[in-house]
């Protein structure tokens, strides 16, 4: 027996609740692992050496985007959808992106794209080893988010991994609509 389309829509419908009430309780999960305390690494910035406790500016919290740099498409479209949000995400945190390219690569590859949020390098540093992007097959992309205690102490309080149709990037989830899907798209440099 085939399904009527009132079917298919009410199924539709069902599992997209499910799908928010889902991102909901992953979230909350998130948050309620104890936040560990890190070390104030040293990266490399367009300036030379920057603590991440820099990074926080005159905020309480920071989202560290980990980029495995200017060699992945892939990575290159989180960042232009981050950059065009970024007035909206420092509203509530401090932003930044930390690849293991030299700041002067980051800097070069950030005006090409014409990026506005500050970049930080890894190079030298074992934190995007420490924050868990990086394995056995090289650099590995996601998020970090920390805070900052009233005593300048610095904790990581969650991290997710990036991909396609993960949360972060909104592209994949608009081409599975279409009559087609996603098909074999891959992200470009340039189109």
């Amino acid at each position: 027996m085939n399904p009527s389309g009132t079917d298919i829509v009410s199924e539709v419908e069902r599992l997209e609740g499910e799908l928010v009430i889902q991102h909901e309780k992953l979230a909350e999960l998130k948050r309620q692992i104890p936040p560990k305390e890190i070390q104030d690494y040293t990266l490399s910035g367009p300036r030379g050496p920057i603590k991440l406790s820099q990074l926080f500016g005159g905020k309480d919290d920071l989202i560290v985007i980990h980029n495995m740099g200017k060699g992945c498409r892939y990575c290159t479209l989180w960042a232009d959808g981050f950059n065009g949000v970024l007035p909206h995400l420092e509203n509530r945190a401090a932003f930044a992106l930390c690849s293991p390219d030299s700041p002067e690569a980051q800097q070069q590859f950030a005006q090409s794209r014409g990026w506005r949020f500050p970049m930080v390098s890894g190079h030298g540093s074992s934190f995007i080893e420490d924050m868990g992007f990086r394995g056995e097959k090289g650099w590995k992309p996601g998020v970090s988010t920390f805070s900052r205690s009233a005593d300048g102490k610095l904790f990581r309080v969650a991290r997710a991994p990036f991909g396609p149709f993960d949360p972060f990037s909104g592209i994949w989830h608009l081409f599975a609509l279409l009559g087609g899907g996603v098909k074999d798209w891959e992200p470009k440099y340039q189109y």
